[in-house]
């Protein structure tokens, strides 16, 4: 068995982790840590645990584990590895965006890899350390790696929307229920922080596409819905062949033949993908569940990679349709 610690266990990714890894074949849990919720049963927080399991909130790392899963805020990363020493034995995969970029990519001798399996799961399985993408740059980037990996190089213009778990558990004015019900708003446009990485990977890939992103806040739970209007020489029987082919010894994404929708991909850790063209245009249609192949899922794939298990293990989850 795996065994496994998660430091930031308390959130929504360390929430939504717990739950794939107490349902994961492979994996034990030995701790679950938590500085605000350390002594507490982990069902006082992610209250739908409860039966589930007896384990309570740990203040800080205190077991032997295989792998440290990182699901703290954007910068605690860091500051958690300069305050806690991880032996160099155990893996590490960091959720945050701390380590995404080649710029600060090594910390403690360890160089993190970019954790897109589609991209790079050859480095992942041989990789200790993982920087797990942003869920907005996981969506824009599995609608465009096929065409980049051609050398793709045009303008893509893009719209996204994100559920309000997108946003993480701390308060702020546009996570209350009165303000998200009914509404819709745009935020970050042109300068989302996914984009960055995006841009670095892209140069890998040989492509350069310039991608201009217009994210929404949407009043829902949770998923992400992305289009990407762009023009390209390929018809549309060449770009879903193209597709089909880069994608066929990918198991979570999904090309389909028919328009899309989110709730196909939520509670998944799918990603569907849609192409569509008219008057000289294409457009890719991309859903993610922001949660799982945004974040917590593809962390766990992530993990099955390294560990040398089929990447599908713990993940067969069923999506809510209804």
């Amino acid at each position: 068995m795996i065994k496994a610690g998660i430091a930031g266990a308390a959130g929504y990714t360390g929430g939504e982790l717990l739950r794939v890894l107490l349902q994961h074949p492979e994996v034990e849990i030995a701790f679950a840590h938590s500085r605000s919720q350390a002594g507490q049963p982990l069902s006082k927080v992610h209250g739908d645990l409860l039966g589930e399991t007896a384990l309570t909130f740990s203040g800080g790392p205190d077991a032997d584990i295989d792998v440290l899963f990182l699901c703290l805020g954007h910068g605690e990363s860091a500051a958690f590895l300069e305050q806690n020493t991880v032996p160099q034995g155990v893996k590490l995969i960091d959720l945050s965006q701390d380590f995404r970029l080649k710029a600060r990519n090594v910390r403690g001798g360890r160089t993190f890899v970019y954790g897109l399996p589609e991209r790079n799961r050859e480095r992942i399985a041989a990789a200790d350390s993982i920087a797990n993408p942003g869920c907005f740059a996981t969506a824009l980037q599995l609608g465009l790696l096929p065409l980049v990996s051609q050398g793709f190089a045009g303008e893509v213009h893009a719209t996204g929307i994100t559920g309000a778990t997108g946003a993480g558990q701390k308060l702020a004015e546009s996570s209350h229920f009165a303000w998200r019900n009914n509404n819709i708003q745009a935020y970050k446009s042109l300068q989302h922080q996914h984009l960055a990485e995006i841009d670095e990977q892209q140069a890998e890939a040989g492509g350069t596409a310039h991608i201009h992103f217009v994210p929404w806040r949407g009043d829902f739970a949770r998923g992400i819905f992305v289009s990407q209007q762009l023009r390209t020489t390929l018809s549309l029987d060449e770009l879903n062949n193209l597709y089909e082919t880069w994608y066929a010894t990918h198991p979570f994404t999904v090309l389909s033949s028919r328009p899309i929708h989110m709730k196909q991909a939520v509670n998944t850790n799918k990603c569907f993908v849609h192409i569509e063209q008219a008057e000289g245009q294409t457009v890719i249609h991309t859903a993610i569940d922001n949660l799982l192949k945004g974040a917590s899922g593809q962390a766990v794939q992530n993990m099955n990679l390294m560990f040398g298990l089929p990447e599908t293990t713990g993940l067969h989850l069923k999506a809510s349709y209804f």
